[in-house]
């Protein structure tokens, strides 16, 4: 009887690849690959949103288009606010407690409006008990960054109660223009906590968690290499008198 070779079972071993399996791991790995590349650029998006968020460069005067601007760009713009159209952004968290973001129209000297987000404020006892946003529509400067509205991570219909101040949930800017009959800046601004006439300003940078997508890189990448080496094992086939 012969003896069991793993030397000679080895070199029995031979790599014989198949067009429909190849074709199939070349374009899994081809996705992984993008996909993980995709990751990697998010990781970079989001460690320069959370350096120009940390940043303390000098204030700009608000240009016509603010949407030119880099995000949180500090900006001063000038004019009055106008508080009959006042808007207070709904499920807006503060340790663990539910309330609004007063968004109040600011009514440029040179022309045009802008929204400054004034910060947070609680409800009362019951979500109708509505806070008090009175502000003087006296002249001013107001200093902040600018900022998108958040959006929800779910695509929502915006919701709006009746009258004013307008309590709304994850609006887009059309959303208030429609309810408000003005036209706003592309984006808010987030009054600085120094500023007067404003709430609880303790402004965050939510969702820009480089390392998770850092995570997510790793792991589309793992993929990769997983179908790579499925396919150099399915690929490799025993010959001769020991191929069975």
């Amino acid at each position: 009887m012969r003896k069991y070779s793993p030397v000679t079972d080895r070199r029995r071993l031979r790599f014989t690849p198949r067009l429909i399996p190849t074709l199939a791991t070349v374009a899994a790995i081809a996705a992984f690959a993008l996909l993980g590349r995709w990751q990697l650029d998010r990781a970079d998006e989001k460690r320069a949103l959370t350096a120009a968020f940390a940043a303390t460069g000098p204030a700009v005067e608000l240009p016509d288009d603010s949407g030119s601007l880099p995000r949180y760009q500090r900006v001063i713009a000038r004019g009055r606010y106008d508080t009959r159209r006042q808007f207070l952004l709904d499920n807006r968290l503060h340790e663990g407690r539910t309330g609004v973001q007063v968004l109040t129209p600011l009514v440029l000297d040179g022309g045009g409006m802008v929204l400054v987000n004034r910060g947070w404020q609680p409800f009362g006892r019951t979500r109708q008990d509505l806070p008090d946003v009175a502000v003087p529509e006296s002249p001013r400067r107001v200093a902040g960054k600018i900022d998108e509205l958040p959006r929800a991570g779910i695509k929502l219909s915006a919701t709006s109660s009746g009258g004013w101040p307008r309590l709304v949930n994850y609006p887009t800017m059309k959303d208030l223009e429609d309810l408000s009959g003005g036209r706003f800046h592309a984006r808010v601004i987030l009054l600085d906590a120094a500023e007067p006439d404003g709430y609880l300003r303790d402004w965050r940078l939510h969702g820009a968690l480089p390392d998770r997508n850092l995570g997510y890189a790793i792991q589309w990448f793992a993929f990769a290499a997983t179908a790579a080496a499925i396919w150099i094992a399915l690929s490799l086939r025993r010959t001769g008198e020991n191929a069975e």
